[in-house]
Order: C-alpha cells, then structure tokens, then sequence
C-alpha cells in the first residue's frame, strides 16, 4: 500500500526542467516582434548562453534580429543593444 501513496505524492510534484517559470521573455521592439527566451548558460574554459535554443558565446549575432552578445556571466547574458536577459529571474527576485 505504501508503494501508491508514494506514486500519488510524485504525481503532485512539479518537473523541475519545465520551462514555466525559469525563464523570461523579452520583447523585441524592432518590427520582428520576436521574444527572446534565455534558456541557460554554461560556464567553463568559454561561456555559452543558449537563447531561442540556439547555443551562442560573446559576440555572435542572434539570428533575425542582428544583436550581439556582449557578455555571459553566471545567471544573465547582456546584449549589444544594453539588454539585459537574467536567467531564473522569478526565482532570485524576491
């Protein structure tokens, strides 16, 4: 019996890895009107950011929309234009 128990609490759980509130959305104000997701960031010998699922270090252009990635630090990417995309922002604001 303890066995279903323990599988009715799992399923009341929340999935960690679901993008629903780790992440923000940025709209751009060009004509495009595309948001811009940060999805993570790794940090090792180079740091990579992963925005629109797409894998980009400092200085690479951002497809269809002609901004930059100025610098990756530990939780937020900051961009060409002064933008700023924070990683987990609903999480560490309080």
């Amino acid at each position: 019996m303890a066995l279903f128990a323990d599988h009715a609490n799992a399923q009341t759980l929340r999935d960690p890895t679901l993008p629903s509130q780790g992440y923000v959305a940025v709209q751009v104000d060009s004509g495009s009107q595309q948001a811009l997701v940060l999805n993570s960031i790794v940090n090792g010998q180079r740091a990579y950011a992963v925005i629109n699922n797409h894998i980009l270090s400092v200085g690479d252009t951002i497809s269809g929309i002609g901004l930059r990635v100025s610098s990756i630090g530990q939780d937020s990417v900051t961009l060409s234009d002064g933008r700023k995309l924070q990683l987990f922002q609903s999480i560490t604001e309080r």
